[in-house]
């Protein structure tokens, strides 16, 4: 295995190609535009901060990785991607930096951010200079293929191979790496799950594993990876082989605001061409949400909701009836499940505001039974015909609502107000303080009132909600 690291630039050449994932660009972009197609959707449309994504053949893991890196937006763009991957050749302290040149795939050179590498190698002699340690170390090769697909633009590479199996050594560094780990950022967790127990022994024990990593405790993983050891599965070897690499993740996210969710699941006893179900590797994708991070939309997300919404009032305007769903030309937030409000202008006097916080429904089919109800609002003059071309609309995206215990969490302008007692309920948008300038007792003080029907100070003794909204119009 010499040979393909031999370089006049030191750079890392791709060693697994041809093994793990195809060795030709074309084949490798066919394969990756496949299992991509066949990804989850986004989880969360909030700001992603990290993904644990399985590092076995694409074959095996190919697909639960895709979704696993489908959970970054489109077009985002990243000061850094750090990798971190588990040795499975060595034992060593701390982790390996690589800083002598750049990695390659079959893709193209990714450009390592070499001053940074130093640093790391200055700071703190948790981190080591073993140029071996990523030579012949698959799991963290591997993952980079998905973030060139991925991630179209540029992006700088810091890639650290751990060779510790001291959990205080994933804890020293956590520690060091805690400054980068922000939303500028991308961390990827390379690791597979169990190895080698029977089908359904996997996916039991995988789920324990996978739902003890998003309670966000290191001390609760650490246990549950230790149990699973005394329940005597037949040929379990373990049960995450990256285990350190997680590790170091969650004591880098256990004091933060974060999300983890459960992306996507299989074993390769479901690989169609291998499929033994006797002895499998379980693969999970997680990914970690930062929850102060309010989601974003795109341009391009925008247009096509304004315009679905434009085109059902239109229909309902114009025939009486409601049209069929217009289906999404994208994937991202469109096929999510989130809260709307609808709200129509005619000549900049408002005519119609309904919506919805949240259903079974997708965003995209949402929006377009929100715009037909806001035009049939009863409190308003229904749009006629003759008036859809001085037709304006607002859409509110919504996060999902958070109950208050005290007022003084409520930041008018940025948060809705969601005010809930008994069988009445109302609520105000985040524009609304905004447009009228009312301070917190104001608003609190006319939602109660005006929307919830419990009087002026009804809020009081009620249950309240705050929520955010991204906002956008034609």
């Amino acid at each position: 295995m010499d040979q393909p690291f031999q370089s006049q630039k030191n750079n890392r050449k791709p060693a697994f190609a041809n093994t793990f994932y195809p060795g030709s660009e074309s084949s490798l972009n066919n394969q990756l535009g496949k299992l991509f197609s066949n990804a989850g959707g986004k989880v969360c449309n909030t700001k992603l901060l990290a993904v644990i994504a399985p590092h076995a053949g694409y074959v095996f893991s190919g697909k639960v990785a895709a979704s696993a890196f489908n959970q970054i937006p489109e077009n985002a763009k990243y000061e850094r991607v750090f990798v971190l991957a588990s040795s499975h050749q060595f034992r060593f302290k701390g982790a390996a930096v690589f800083d002598s040149g750049n990695y390659e795939t079959p893709l193209g050179e990714i450009e390592v951010d070499k001053k940074l590498a130093a640093g790391l190698l200055e700071s703190d002699r948790i981190f080591c200079r073993n140029d071996d340690a990523h030579l012949y170390e698959h799991s963290l090769e591997v993952q980079l293929p998905f973030l060139q697909h991925r991630l179209k633009n540029k992006f700088l590479l810091v890639p650290l191979i751990i060779g510790t199996n001291k959990s205080s050594d994933c804890a020293k560094l956590a520690r060091s790496l805690e400054p980068w780990f922000k939303p500028e950022n991308l961390f990827v967790i390379s690791s597979d799950f169990s190895h080698y127990p029977s089908y359904n022994d996997a996916i039991e024990n995988d789920l324990a594993t996978a739902e003890a990593i998003c309670l966000n405790k290191p001390a609760e993983l650490l246990s549950v990876l230790e149990e699973n050891e005394t329940k005597n599965i037949r040929q379990l070897a373990t049960s995450l082989c990256g285990w350190t690499s997680v590790l170091t993740l969650l004591y880098l996210t256990e004091n933060k605001e974060v999300d983890f969710y459960k992306v996507d699941y299989q074993n390769s006893g479901d690989s169609e061409i291998y499929g033994d179900k006797e002895r499998v590797v379980g693969y999970w994708a997680l990914a970690v949400y930062d929850k102060e991070n309010t989601f974003s939309i795109s341009r391009e997300e925008q247009k096509e909701l304004l315009a679905k919404a434009r085109n059902a009032i239109s229909h309902y305007v114009k025939t009486g009836t409601r049209a069929i769903y217009e289906p999404p030309y994208s994937d991202g937030i469109l096929i999510q499940k989130a809260g709307v409000f609808v709200s129509i202008y005619i000549d900049g006097q408002l005519r119609g505001c309904i919506g919805n916080f949240g259903s079974d429904q997708m965003l995209s089919d949402l929006v377009q039974s929100m715009a037909v109800s806001a035009a049939c609002d009863y409190r308003f003059d229904n749009p006629e015909p003759e008036e859809l071309n001085k037709m304006t609309l607002e859409i509110s995206v919504l996060s999902p609502l958070k109950k208050i215990k005290h007022v003084d969490e409520i930041q008018p302008g940025k948060h809705g107000i969601y005010i809930k007692k008994d069988m009445n309920s109302g609520t105000f948008l985040p524009q609304v303080a905004a447009k009228t300038g009312w301070d917190r007792t104001e608003f609190l003080g006319h939602c109660s009132h005006d929307k919830a029907g419990l009087g002026w100070d009804g809020w009081k003794d009620a249950e309240i909600y705050t929520y955010e909204a991204f906002v956008f119009n034609d």
